[in-house]
């Protein structure tokens, strides 16, 4: 199993209820796809508090690297993914993007 798991800087300008709507549309393309398994996201509450500015994050479980492939290449995907970086402190540099063999 393929753990994909992103973490985001939001601009402080940017509403929770707009990360809700990105995040509500990720997990609508995973029950969509293929291979794709268990969207979880929203804002960290971690106590430890050393989150360095990544305060929203989400994971997906893929059953194999090719149905990772297959939701990196989805257009709707890459539409959403757009929304992240648009609203993400410094466009892309404000993400962060793991995917572990689990």
């Amino acid at each position: 199993m393929i753990r994909h798991i992103v973490l985001t800087k939001f601009k402080l300008e940017t509403p929770e209820e707009k990360i809700a709507e990105i995040y509500a549309g990720l997990s609508q393309l995973v029950e969509k796809l293929p291979g794709a398994l268990n969207f979880t996201g929203g804002r960290s509450e971690s106590p430890e508090q050393i989150e360095r500015g990544y305060m929203h994050g989400f994971v997906i479980d893929f059953d194999s690297w090719d149905a990772l492939k297959n939701y990196a290449d989805n257009e709707e995907h890459k539409a959403l993914g757009g929304q992240l970086v648009e609203n993400a402190i410094g466009g892309i540099d404000g993400i962060l993007v793991l995917d572990l063999d689990v």
